[in-house]
């Protein structure tokens, strides 16, 4: 187990918590450690289900751009190149190849693909103070992690093209609403609601439980791994774009971006 996630289990519920306070901003390595802690809970007998919550204030803030001065032309970050978000989003895959339900509990802002990860998740706990972000074009570039397939399929291809369109920051109620939260208790509570939906969904036998969830997911993992390439051509060629360089320092001085279209 790597220092950036705990794993804790009560019963057959496995917890693991991302431990980069305070925004948990995750790269291919926290995606790896998340991806292989999942697969070897998969693989254990005594493990039925899993919630994915994090440490500090923020669920997850996806990635972290900083504030734009540290980008090349391609508007990658320092040391991306030998990496490249390309290979982030493909290791994410891995994450909707599991077997065994996930939930997730949203104490705080899921944004961009901190977003994605929430998707990742098979039901969402949030609380009022929960803020879930698809801030992709307000940073001047196309959704990733799969969320193109994820969003419309929990909440319809309205609401997502909503999320997608203005940037809007959906707070924990709005998001019950639409059928992205799928409870939503107080902050404090949030983890251990998450816990028990887990629990709930434990005491069922495991093996039917897998079957039906394969049944209900369908071909969800391919289809994801095919809309990644899509997102991740048009990420590369819109974060070479003068725009893509705005929406990252506006972000970072927390202002309204001037955009150029260009």
């Amino acid at each position: 187990m790597g220092k950036d996630i705990a794993v804790e289990r009560t019963g057959h519920v496995a917890l693991i918590e991302i431990r980069r306070p305070p925004n948990n901003f995750f790269d291919i390595a926290l995606i790896n450690e998340i991806a292989d802690t999942l697969e070897a809970l998969d693989a254990d007998g005594t493990c039925r289900a899993t919630v994915l919550a994090s440490q500090g204030k923020v669920f997850c803030a996806g990635a972290n751009f900083g504030d734009g001065s540290s980008l090349d032309a391609q508007g990658r970050r320092p040391g991306e190149q030998s990496q490249g978000v390309g290979h982030l989003y493909m290791q994410a895959v891995r994450l909707f190849r599991i077997n065994k339900p996930i939930v997730a509990a949203v104490h705080g802002p899921a944004v961009g693909g901190g977003l994605g990860l929430a998707m990742v998740a098979d039901f969402r706990v949030a609380c009022p103070e929960a803020r879930f972000v698809a801030n992709f074009t307000r940073l001047g570039f196309h959704p990733g992690f799969g969320l193109s397939v994820t969003l419309p399929r929990a909440i319809g291809e309205q609401n997502a093209a909503l999320m997608f369109y203005t940037s809007r920051r959906v707070t924990g109620a709005d998001a019950h609403s639409m059928g992205l939260a799928d409870v939503l208790v107080p902050q404090d509570e949030v983890r251990s609601a998450a816990v028990a939906l887990a629990a709930e969904i434990a005491e069922n036998a495991p093996l039917g439980v897998m079957s039906t969830r394969a049944t209900m997911r369908g071909d969800l993992a391919d289809r994801v791994m095919q809309a990644t390439e899509h997102e991740l051509a048009e990420q590369s060629r819109l974060r070479q774009t003068d725009d893509f360089k705005e929406g990252v320092k506006a972000i970072s001085e927390r202002r309204v971006p001037n955009f150029s279209g260009r």
